[in-house]
């Protein structure tokens, strides 16, 4: 019987992989992948790539952040169109993993490879890049925001701590407000368990 059930977790990469080494005809390519969850991470990283390989003729890059709501970019960064972010880019495809950025640094050996021979090189580069990677399996987890009054504090508290869920922060006055992190496939029923007591509020909040 096919399962139905909503599918709630992702795969990336535990920690940052570097200086994995590809030769071609006397261009080497080192490959270095990262995990990341903005876009702002991505210039971090390319800045101090290429400061540290400052005589490397190419940065070329692919990521991919977020598990609903993908965004991707593949740059080839002066190679020929095509020749080297989207190779970099299938092989995130290809090992299925999200919130990833991938960079092959090129240094020209004087012999061209031709269009063909980078996309196998940063194909290759990419790929044993990400063979090296510890990929994991993370829970995409949905916030929400409660408030209710002091009074109602020890009712909330009780399906809390009977559902097992994340208190990701609060804010206890005569006011209060607690945010909570859920799996995605439990947040009908939490939101249905605080939306059935009366005196407390619940609200997705939106990532």
């Amino acid at each position: 019987m096919q399962d139905f059930q909503i599918k709630d977790t992702y795969k990336t990469i535990e920690i940052s992989v570097e200086n994995i080494l590809f030769k071609e005809k006397n261009s080497k390519f080192f490959g270095y992948a990262y995990p990341i969850t903005s876009e702002l991470e991505v210039k971090k990283h390319l800045d101090q790539l290429k400061i540290d390989h400052f005589s490397a003729r190419h940065w070329c890059f692919a990521y991919q952040i977020g598990t609903e709501n993908i965004k991707f970019r593949a740059n080839d960064d002066g190679e020929p169109s095509n020749s080297a972010g989207m190779p970099i880019y299938g092989q995130i495809q290809s090992f299925e993993i999200t919130n990833v950025l991938v960079v092959v640094v090129r240094y020209f050996g004087g012999v061209k490879l031709g269009v063909g021979g980078l996309i196998s090189a940063y194909k290759i580069t990419a790929q044993l890049t990400l063979a090296e990677a510890n990929i994991i399996e993370k829970t995409i987890d949905k916030q929400f925001k409660i408030t209710f009054d002091y009074k109602n504090m020890n009712k909330v508290m009780r399906i809390i701590k009977e559902k097992n869920i994340q208190i990701v922060q609060q804010k206890m006055e005569m006011n209060c407000e607690i945010q909570i992190a859920t799996r995605k496939k439990n947040a009908k029923e939490i939101v249905a368990i605080f939306k059935s007591l009366f005196e407390i509020e619940i609200e997705e909040i939106e990532k």
